[in-house]
């Protein structure tokens, strides 16, 4: 289900055989906790469990699942108040609607909106089946998407779950209609497309602009503080959450100036994505023909 968990055994295992090679080695008590050298020794896997570690939730109150699809390679977010169990789901793939629901009813939930972060083209969005099956649900994608929702968001919006809501800042670029969902403490963004892990999303077709995603990146999303988590509608590599920080700093494209960035993004030359004749035409009408 979260594919974030999987580090964490690998981990374990490496500290384990650090505590034990010391202990062998006849080391006292102090020496056996896991100090800096023992550290530098698990460098690399600090990273992946700091990845488990920062897919949990940090608010108060507040329940997250991180879910994946894998033929898209899609995250999907869910979250919901803890008290009153009213939550959201956002970028939900028609392919886990049965996971995704499954889910939703065993942690009691009240599913109150299903948000895209914007019109895909790489899989068809659950909404529009979701809300057939869920009394109430209601549906939520931005104004400038072209498509239908029951909710048009726009530049402030707060789509609000019990305590918590989640604030909508436009990010258009890769396609008109983007948009990022900032927690209301800003201490998670979901970024869509707009921003991916050590990337961001392709700009050459759906009214694509570079310059419009480097000024929607740097001004909406790099402007959050640099702890604030960073969960993509997509990665590719295994990597699950980064934060504004370290995008702003070591994202290979977004660190270059805008006509180098400019520049990248016209020459990526990247294959059509396979199911946008479909996927874009079903979106445009809330993943079904019959909203």
């Amino acid at each position: 289900m979260c594919s974030v968990i999987r580090p964490v055994k690998p981990v374990q295992r490496a500290l384990s055989l650090t505590l034990r090679l010391r202990a062998t080695a006849g080391g006292s008590a102090r020496d056996r906790r896991v100090g800096p050298a023992a550290r530098a020794d698990v460098g690399p896997l600090r990273a992946s469990c700091r990845s488990y570690r920062s897919a949990m939730s940090r608010t108060e109150g507040l329940l997250f699942r991180q879910l994946f699809e894998s033929e898209s390679s899609t995250y999907t977010y869910l979250l919901a108040d803890t008290e009153t169990k009213e939550a959201i789901l956002i970028d939900p793939v028609l392919e886990t609607i049965d996971r995704d629901l499954k889910l939703i009813r065993e942690l009691g939930l009240d599913l109150k909106v299903a948000v895209n972060t914007h019109c895909h083209a790489d899989h068809i969005t659950s909404t529009g089946l979701m809300k057939k099956r869920l009394v109430g649900l209601r549906s939520a994608i931005s104004k400038f998407s072209g498509a239908s929702a029951d909710i048009l968001l726009s530049e402030g919006d707060k789509i609000s779950f019990g305590k918590h809501h989640v604030a909508v800042r436009e990010t258009p670029g890769h396609t008109d209609g983007c948009v990022a969902l900032v927690s209301g403490d800003q201490s998670m963004a979901f970024t869509g497309d707009a921003l991916l892990i050590r990337g961001c999303g392709r700009t050459d077709f759906q009214q694509g602009s570079p310059q419009k995603l480097y000024k929607s990146v740097h001004e909406k999303i790099f402007t959050l503080p640099d702890q604030c988590l960073v969960y993509p509608a997509h990665d590719y590599l295994g990597q699950t959450v980064s934060t504004v920080g370290e995008e702003r700093t070591l994202n290979p494209r977004l660190t270059k100036s805008l006509d180098e960035f400019v520049t990248i993004m016209n020459n990526l030359n990247l294959p059509k994505p396979k199911k946008i004749d479909t996927s874009v035409p079903a979106n445009l009408v809330c993943g079904i023909h019959e909203v």
